[in-house]
């Protein structure tokens, strides 16, 4: 509301127009801004000002203050003025309001840019909003008067209501901005972005922005407001068209590209583990003819787009051309077999939602009953149900389940310290292999994390401690960033498309490293360097 006064300081000038919404903005708020007011530079006091006429003519009359006691827009009360009719708000300092001097035009050039919402064509830049597209997800709020004047208005849609958890999650966002508002400094607001499901999360976040939709950027201008649950960014839009999401997307058809990369490469084959709800394929790569059995899935929460990109990078560095893989990918295709689910929710990733699957299953809580709730099912997680039923029948080894974390702003690993069988073990490989992450990447760090679980207390329907249990086997989540990596800050881009991919590169450096011991009969725990042994990690915060 501050910002949005500062806006129309000096909005009442020939070229500045808004809308009548806009103009009820400032009018709630008028009494406590313009106490804050004083005059300047010789002009008679401030005088605010409600300017009416035609948006098309130009020709403006000025109303008192006297008129802003029972001045409501839209309503019957005062018919004088129309929600058409109404074309400004804002504060008139003296007789420089009809007749501009030239300190006040000068002050006024300071925000051209802001205020020229039509090239000077007397009207405000309609903007249009659309996320009718792969993965999109938005509702524009004000979109009978959408404008770059008035600012964006938009809100999150819901996934649909998830039968165990009883609720609706919603939080990712993904949609386009068209208009003709290049050079032309706009607002964007989420309304709802206090009723999210994380919405702890939001401080430190930044939106991320393209042109093109491959090179994203972040938008340094992202405010999170509590009391009014808004989130908040401003962008001059070097072009008439922007897309914004909450992390850089991966398509359906980044997955078919990614999938068909897969199928042309010698030494992997792409098979189909069933359908999901909507009838698309759930994908998996298998590479390798080593003993040991691993498997590595992506993307149980479809919103969680830094796991795709994860997995992007992982297999072009082990279906690298042999002229181009290194010695160490060579070694590990030999001494293991890969399992990889690139997307387990291809329904919730083409439908834009944050956490479940066409008909609101939360797949990470669908590896194991719940009471009398029965998971996995075909009528409800086909997704879950193949997948847990090909691992039964191949086996497994080592596990690493890849999603992203909305509040945390870290590299993390979320172990199996709650699970039966947890011991010197189970705690040896986790070390190990969290470690030697580390040390391979230094965009993975071993202190912070989810407070591990109390023994025996491990829920049984999250994937890595079904796998932990079931399979006596190495078995974890891995957690990635939205907003930017406080191992390594880098403001202007944040956790990125490109660090996810190096990510799911350096996987390989950490199980090359456990691979010898995951079914080593040996007590190696004991013998096992300072350097690989288990970090209890800490639980993070939203800022650190």
């Amino acid at each position: 509301r501050k910002q949005a006064w500062r806006f129309f300081a000096f909005l009442p000038h020939e070229g500045c127009v808004v809308t009548a919404a806009s103009a009820s903005i400032i009018i709630s708020h008028a009494r406590s801004c313009v106490r804050r007011l004083r005059p300047a530079g010789g002009l008679l006091a401030p005088l605010l000002a409600v300017v009416a006429g035609s948006a098309t003519t130009r020709a403006f009359s000025l109303h008192p203050p006297a008129r802003l006691g029972s001045f409501r827009l839209g309503s019957t009360a005062d018919q004088s003025f129309s929600r058409r009719e109404v074309v400004g708000v804002g504060l008139a300092l003296g007789p420089s309001f009809l007749s501009p001097s030239s300190t006040f035009a000068a002050q006024s050039k300071k925000f051209e840019s802001v205020l020229r919402m039509s090239g000077g064509s007397g009207g405000a830049v309609p903007v249009s909003v659309t996320a009718a597209f792969d993965a999109g997800n938005i509702e524009c709020v004000n979109a009978d008067d959408c404008t770059s004047a008035l600012g964006i208005q938009v809100k999150i849609k819901d996934d649909p209501f998830t039968e165990l958890e009883k609720k609706n999650h919603k939080q990712w966002f993904y949609f386009r901005a068209a208009g003709n508002f290049r050079g032309i400094k706009s607002q964007f607001s989420i309304v709802n972005a206090g009723g999210v499901s994380y919405p702890e999360a939001w401080p430190e976040s930044t939106v991320v922005y393209s042109y093109d939709r491959k090179e994203w950027k972040r938008c340094r201008e992202t405010t999170w407001t509590e009391s009014s649950g808004h989130l908040t960014w401003s962008l001059t839009p070097e072009a008439d068209v922007v897309w914004f999401a909450y992390f850089a997307p991966y398509s359906l058809e980044q997955h078919n590209d990614l999938v068909a990369m897969c199928a042309s490469s010698p030494i992997a084959k792409v098979e189909e583990l069933g359908k999901t709800l909507d009838g698309r394929a759930i994908d998996m790569v298998v590479a390798g003819s080593g003993p040991l059995k691993c498997w590595v899935i992506h993307r149980q929460h479809p919103g969680e787009t830094q796991a795709e990109w994860f997995a992007e990078g992982l297999l072009q560095r082990l279906l690298a051309p042999a002229s181009e893989r290194d010695g160490l990918v060579s070694a590990l295709l030999k001494q293991m077999t890969f399992y990889i689910v690139p997307n387990m929710c291809p329904d919730g990733s083409f439908r834009g939602h944050l956490r479940t699957n066409a008909i609101g299953t939360n797949l990470n809580r669908e590896w194991g009953d719940t009471g009398d709730y029965k998971a996995p099912t075909l009528e409800r997680s086909p997704e879950v149900y193949y997948t847990l039923q090909r691992m039964d029948r191949e086996g497994c080894d080592a596990f690493v389940d890849v999603h992203g974390d909305e509040t945390l702003p870290y590299n993390f690993i979320s172990g199996m310290e709650g699970v039966k069988n947890w011991g010197p073990r189970l705690q040896g490989l986790q070390g190990l292999f969290t470690s030697s992450y580390a040390r391979a990447n230094s965009d993975m760090q071993v202190a912070k994390s989810y407070d591990p679980d109390a023994p025996n207390e491990a829920n049984l329907a999250i994937c890595s401690n079904q796998i932990a249990a079931r399979f006596d086997c190495l078995a974890v989540t891995l957690e990635q960033p939205y907003k930017d990596c406080l191992t390594n800050p880098e403001p202007e881009c944040g956790w990125s498309p490109a660090r996810c991919k190096k990510l799911g590169a350096s996987l390989l450096d950490a199980m090359a490293h456990t691979a010898p011991f995951l079914r080593s009969k040996d007590a190696f725990w004991d013998t096992l360097p300072k350097a690989d042994a288990y970090v209890r990690p800490t639980e993070g915060t939203a800022t650190g």
